[in-house]
């Protein structure tokens, strides 16, 4: 396991949870103090979120087979762990969050930061934006996918 600091003093923040994040963890924390109480003095106390049954924790290599394998069995396009983050502050900023609220969550002191790294919108964010095209014309039509 590698630690490091954050970039900046920005990084280093409280964040509340969403409410399904906090039901998950709180669910975990149960499993795990059940685990620790079946192992006894074999649990390592590690202070990790994401540990095994033993308390050590995952590797990247190991928590990235795991969320593949999810991806799988839920049968979701598999896409890269590391693009989560990008995907939320794409779907924070669809949903109206403000920019500096975002650069805030992210960890930035500059929104600009956040935005050009982080918010990455697709064809189908573009949609609302092709169907307000439409309006030019006169009377707004709902926006063709493809041609």
């Amino acid at each position: 396991m590698v630690e490091k600091d954050t970039n900046s003093m920005a990084g280093e923040r409280a964040l509340p949870l969403p409410a399904p994040v906090l039901a998950a963890l709180t669910s975990f924390k149960a499993l795990q103090a059940k685990e620790k109480l079946a192992l006894g003095e074999a649990y390592v106390a590690s202070g990790y979120v994401l540990v095994h049954e033993t308390g050590v924790p995952f590797t990247i290599k190991q928590l990235r087979r795991r969320a593949y394998r999810l991806m799988d069995l839920l049968g979701l396009r598999r896409v890269r762990v590391y693009d989560a983050r990008a995907s939320c502050f794409t779907f924070l900023a669809n949903k109206g969050v403000p920019d500096h609220i975002l650069a805030r969550w992210a960890g930035h002191t500059n929104a600009k930061t956040t935005k050009r790294w982080y918010v990455k919108p697709d064809v189908e964010d573009l949609l609302e934006a092709a169907t307000a095209w439409d309006g030019l014309h006169g009377v707004p039509t709902p926006a063709r996918e493809k041609l």
